[in-house]
């Protein structure tokens, strides 16, 4: 399978389809999505690998996916601290499970989020721990949000930015002190300014 083959595979597209079709086919139906990653830096067991299965046998599982990216090569001779993605040398590869609904599926959303939890749970012994590291452009809610009812501390946040930027998170904390003060630009999984430099009342 090609790169275009494999685009055309990831939105439900024929990858033996023509440039006509694919231009004439502008019906996207509507599809919801749930990614965890980890890193994994020792091989998994065979054992382990095996024990992966039984979920994809689940009503969830049908569609879904389990992606390994290896991360060796040039990934590992860029510096930790070189930019804000830290996950570089010494990870084999990332290990990304994925379940897909379609809308007329939603009723079950429940049940596809906790599929995704039930693997994640499952891989803990053969990931990175200590702490679990993630890959940020997943967006895993499930690993933290911010404090709804006043401003999130350092120490909230780093539940998830630890995670997701390992020891990078502390100098994203600092230059979102200097550039947003008051927090200004904000998500779910801010990186917040520390207190002392601002005084705004929302987070």
């Amino acid at each position: 399978m090609s790169w275009i083959q494999s685009v055309l595979y990831f939105q439900g597209i024929p990858i033996e389809a023509s440039l006509d079709q694919i231009l004439l086919n502008r019906t996207i139906a509507t599809i919801y999505i749930k990614g965890r990653s980890n890193y994994v830096q020792s091989p998994i067991p065979v054992n382990g690998i095996e024990g992966i299965w039984r979920f994809f046998y689940e009503r969830e599982g049908q569609d879904s996916m389990l992606v390994f990216y290896p991360y060796v090569g040039r990934m590992a001779e860029i510096s930790e601290s070189a930019i804000p993605f830290h996950h570089r040398a010494g990870n084999l590869f990332k290990l990304t499970n994925m379940a897909f609904w379609q809308a007329e599926e939603a009723k079950n959303t429940e049940g596809y989020l906790s599929w995704t939890r039930k693997i994640y749970i499952y891989l803990t012994p053969y990931v990175v721990n200590s702490p679990r590291a993630t890959y940020f452009n997943y967006r895993d809610l499930d690993i933290g949000v911010k404090n709804n009812n006043g401003k999130t501390s350092y120490a909230e946040a780093s539940i998830w930015g630890l995670k997701y930027f390992k020891s990078n998170f502390d100098r994203l904390v600092r230059v979102k002190t200097i550039v947003d003060p008051k927090n200004f630009i904000r998500n779910e999984q801010s990186i917040p300014p520390l207190h002392s430099r601002w005084t705004n009342e929302e987070d």
